[in-house]
């Protein structure tokens, strides 16, 4: 009768894990048909049409984004040029493929923009059916807001892109008279920093001591709206160390009544 009872208990265990170990698979086969079942391969789009490219695209419930556009004396213009991921690659659904479009050989020679203003440049670079690139600006002399500089150049040949980039020139700054090159104040006390600051026209707005919490720090700083105007009478009030970094950095050109930060050592 005891035995009976072993068995039957042994039993039921058994069924138990048996039924646990089917749960555990079945939940286990789910999962990876829920994943997998999301997942595609990328279709080899090269040498399609955008149009061809996109219905392919959409039928696997992926996304196709244009990204470049590019010559190309191998490849009619209008079809697919490159793609991003490559063919065969396994992505999830409503992932993005990004493409190039080819151009074709290059047909539009590259306007000589020299001299124009920026405006009139990127009118006559547009006129042709070319992109504006990245515009930069520089100082130089003569008129402001005039190209001086162009990449591609003038009728430029072997361009890989419809990418028109440019230099803009811009006012010179006059040099003020104010204007000096910004003195060391490296392993001065506060005092001395703010004494040699002071002669030469400049202003301490702020001294941080690396060895002291902030709270002590502020006490012994100057505001920033209560500038230091004059040497300090007592110069046992600083009681920090020496000073070890400055902005403006030493050599660096600085006006009369600039600001100044100091750090100071331990």
């Amino acid at each position: 009768m005891k035995i009976s009872r072993i068995n039957r208990f042994f039993n039921i265990v058994l069924g138990a894990l048996a039924m646990l170990i089917v749960a555990l698979l079945s939940a286990y086969i789910t999962m990876r048909f829920a994943i997998h079942g999301r997942e595609v391969k990328v279709p080899n789009l090269t040498g399609l049409t955008l149009a061809d490219a996109a219905k392919q695209t959409r039928s696997l419930g992926l996304i196709l984004n244009l990204e470049n556009r590019f010559y190309s004396p191998n490849t009619p213009p209008g079809r697919v040029l490159a793609q991003s991921p490559a063919p065969g690659s396994t992505v999830r659904r409503e992932w993005t493929v990004r493409v190039t479009e080819s151009l074709g050989a290059q047909q539009v020679a590259i306007p000589d923009l020299l001299g124009q203003s920026e405006r009139t440049a990127s009118i006559n670079i547009r006129r042709l059916g070319l992109e504006l690139g990245a515009v930069a600006h520089v100082a130089a002399p003569g008129d402001p807001g005039v190209v001086i500089g162009q990449t591609p150049s003038p009728n430029a040949a072997g361009v890989d892109r419809p990418r028109v980039s440019l230099l803009i020139s811009e006012p010179e700054e006059a040099e003020s008279p104010d204007a000096f090159v910004m003195p060391s104040l490296a392993g001065l006390t506060l005092a001395g920093a703010a004494a040699r600051a002071y002669a030469a026209g400049l202003r301490i707005v702020s001294a941080e001591s690396l060895s002291q919490p902030a709270s002590d720090s502020a006490a012994t700083t100057p505001p920033a709206s209560s500038p230091v105007t004059a040497p300090p009478a007592a110069p046992q009030t600083f009681s920090a160390g020496t000073v070890i970094a400055q902005s403006p950095p030493a050599g660096h050109r600085v006006v009369k009544g600039d600001a100044v930060h100091i750090t100071l050592s331990n």
